[in-house]
């Protein structure tokens, strides 16, 4: 550094002076610590308007913005004006300026190629130029009159701070994270290069930059046709690019860095102008859900807030959600770079299903990582069968009802049929508590524990004799029917979200007589039953003992003693709260543990005797009775199903 002191300041001719006045310019010597010579030459040339680095030197040394010069245009070509290069891409120059030029006219000494790292697109993988600009900003902490929202007594950062804490968050650590980022964020830069942005609509002069000088006359008439819609105007374009009301914006000044000088009315562009403007708030539009990935809190969601707050003085969403990314079975984000995507129509779609697809996204934890692989989407497959084959059992066993003419009031049902109306009513209560705060994966859980569990190894396990065996128009099996008429309509809202065209295609089986009838306009279900803790808790209970009584009976049937457990007679022994609570089920007991029989009395604990039946089974029922062939002209079948086929038909009271 003690030698490079000795060069501060010392002024050299461009090497190209000589050749063409363009470049009869003189290069100061600054200096810096970022070069150094154990990394180069420790004597380069420096580029205010394409490195970061030499911008701020050159700025350090008291060069003003108008001093730099900037020959690359946005295309990545020079401006016509330069000599000797102009119009050319800068790729395809770099050659013939570095080497053949200035060999030609006798200013290079040698040359040579090495490899170096150098700046390149994330995304595409390509080399970049950095350009320096004229940026506009928007103050985040103007309070002087630079800044203003309808007259609002608060900076924009004030206003957006505000606007977080009046915002839902799911997950809620994203509230955290984006009201971080707003309190420590400088002036809001409005103009990013990028080709996908939203432009600026102002003119510009193509060679040199320069705004047109009747900026600002021309952004209040674009004002002007933005509210009455009909007269033409010189920015009629623009507007069609940038509709909307304007917030205050501010531009830093080229002279001086630190100063922002107001320009008029900035013409922000929000996705909620326009058609959907039926979504307005009362000072402008407001959407219930802005839904990215957890990456937008300093992309999508701090712009949109800038935006709203600018504009209207408060955030354009009700609320934000945000999720993780896709990962691979190692753990690594999924990335069309690293060959490591997923083709969803090919590898999910095309062999499984949309519904599979659909299905594997709602069961994951978005908060988090989605990891996805073979093993996984095996264990969808299985639940989603699960709830499918559930679906497929209500669907066939109330294929012969008409609500209309069928169906039995509700305070007339069976008692299980009633609980299990309360329990579906009381499910649907915890998902759809899910549902409002936009947690999905417990839905799908809970929903293939409820097909699982709540039907498929209890109320439907139990219901199946008296849907097979009753009389087809009895009230014991049209009281079956009326519960599985209403968890039907239930369930197949539960699932739509995620289920879409399977619960589309089971609808229009169910209930979509009608062209046009579809899911997709049906709330949620109203099951027209009050809450009855009470029955809920008495049947959780004979789940439960239900439950021990099915182990005892498989450990009988593993020595061979019994095949399956209608072969069972059950005895059991248990407390008086208990006794209270099977004695209430009379002789529908047997039916509730799917038993040819089952006597209860008390005991101190649980105890629970099985005994394989010496009766004869009945080729119908399955049951084992002491009444099997009792009528010579049925000898096969036992007196319930000859009464059900023949006559009045069994009574049923409970089960």
């Amino acid at each position: 550094m003690t030698a490079g002191k000795s060069l501060e300041l010392l002024r050299f001719k461009h090497p190209l002076a000589h050749v063409h006045p363009g470049f009869d310019r003189e290069s100061p010597v600054y200096l810096a610590d970022y070069v150094t010579a154990e990394a180069g030459t420790g004597v380069v040339h420096s580029a205010p308007a394409y490195g970061e680095d030499d911008f701020y030197t050159c700025k350090r040394y008291g060069m003003i913005n108008d001093d730099i010069l900037s020959p690359v245009q946005s295309n990545g070509v020079y401006v016509a004006e330069l000599p000797f290069f102009g119009g050319q891409f800068i790729w395809k120059a770099n050659p013939v300026i570095v080497v053949a030029k200035l060999e030609e006219v006798g200013s290079l000494l040698a040359h040579e190629t090495i490899n170096h790292s150098y700046m390149h697109c994330w995304r595409h993988k390509t080399p970049l130029i950095y350009r320096a600009t004229a940026q506009w900003f928007v103050g985040m902490d103007k309070g002087d009159g630079v800044f203003t929202v309808d007259k609002a007594d608060k900076t924009l950062r004030q206003l957006a701070l505000d606007a977080i804490e009046q915002t839902s968050f799911y997950p809620e650590n994203g509230r955290t994270r984006l009201h971080g980022m707003i309190a420590g964020r400088p002036d809001w830069c409005i103009s990013r290069q990028r080709n996908w942005g939203v432009p600026i609509p102002f003119f510009l002069h193509k060679a040199s930059g320069e705004l047109h000088p009747r900026t600002v006359e021309l952004m209040e008439a674009r004002r002007a046709v933005g509210r009455g819609g009909r007269h033409r105007s010189l920015v009629q374009a623009g507007r069609r690019r940038a509709a909307g009301r304007g917030g205050r914006a501010v531009r830093q000044d080229p002279g001086h860095p630190g100063r922002l000088v107001r320009l008029g009315h900035h013409p922000f562009r929000h996705v909620l102008k326009g058609s959907h403007a039926g979504a307005a708030h009362a000072s402008g539009p407001v959407a219930d859900l802005y839904l990215e990935g957890s990456d937008q809190h300093r992309g999508w969601f701090h712009s949109s807030l800038l935006t709203g707050c600018a504009i209207d003085g408060h955030a354009p969403y009700r609320q934000l959600l945000t999720h993780g990314f896709t990962v691979d079975e190692s753990g690594r984000k999924m990335s069309k770079s690293l060959g490591n995507t997923v083709v969803p129509q090919e590898t999910i779609i095309d062999t499984l299903g949309a519904d599979i697809l659909r299905l594997w996204v709602a069961a994951t934890d978005y908060s988090g990582e989605i990891a996805g692989d073979k093993k996984i989407l095996d264990r969808v497959v299985d639940g989603y069968r699960r709830i499918r084959n559930t679906l497929r059992f209500l669907l066939a066993n109330t294929s012969d009802f008409d609500v209309a003419t069928d169906a039995v009031p509700l305070d007339q049902l069976l008692e299980a049929d009633r609980y299990a109306l309360a329990r579906a009513a009381q499910f649907q209560e915890e998902i759809l508590a899910h549902y409002q705060r936009y947690e999905f994966h417990p839905v799908v859980a809970k929903l293939q524990v409820y097909c699982s569990e709540d039907l498929g190894a209890f109320y439907l396990d139990v219901l199946k004799d008296r849907l097979y065996t009753s009389a087809p128009k009895s009230a014991a099996r049209r009281s079956a029917q009326t519960a599985l008429w209403h968890i039907t309509h239930a369930m197949l809202r539960w699932m739509a979200p995620f289920l879409s065209f399977t619960a589309e295609e089971a609808w229009k089986v169910f209930a979509g007589k009608q062209p046009g009838e579809t899911i997709f306009t049906e709330t949620f279900w109203s099951f027209g039953v009050a809450h009855d803790d009470g029955l809920i808790a008495k049947w959780n209970r004979i789940h439960e003992i239900r439950d021990a009584v099915n182990k005892a009976i498989e450990a009988v049937r593993t020595t061979g003693a019994i095949g399956s457990s209608l072969q069972a007679e059950v005895a059991l022994g248990v407390n008086a709260e208990d006794l209270s609570l099977l004695s209430s089920l009379g002789e529908d007991l047997k039916f509730v543990l799917i038993t040819s029989a089952a006597t209860v009395a008390a005991a101190q604990e649980l105890s629970i005797t099985v005994t394989p039946s010496t009766h004869q089974k009945c080729e119908r029922c399955w049951h084992y009775r002491a009444d099997v062939g009792a009528n010579p002209a049925h000898p096969t079948i036992c007196g319930r199903c000859e009464s059900n086929l023949y006559g009045e038909g069994e009574t049923r009271v409970i089960a």
